[in-house]
């Protein structure tokens, strides 16, 4: 793996990390693609560094089982929005 790509991962984890983000926040910050944001954090962290994936696999587990109750709040507002029109 190039070094570029390794500190690429490393950076995208330890920012998943500090902020909590999901991915599609980190990709979006980095201003790269969410697939290469979850490849990076989810396959190549793993070989890079193994307690920096164990720690970010946590975060993107906890947003995971989060992720229908944030789409939920976001058909809510939306229709809120719309009938206050």
């Amino acid at each position: 793996m190039q070094d570029y790509i390794s500190e690429r991962a490393v950076k995208e984890g330890i920012y998943i990390m500090e902020t909590r983000s999901t991915v599609r926040a980190a990709a979006e910050y980095f201003s790269i693609s969410k697939s290469t944001v979850h490849k990076d954090v989810t396959e190549r962290l793993r070989l890079i560094d193994a307690e920096l994936y164990k720690d970010v696999r946590k975060v993107l587990d906890k947003n995971l089982s989060e992720r229908h109750i944030r789409g939920g709040l976001a058909t809510k507002n939306k229709y809120k929005s719309v009938s206050a029109r």
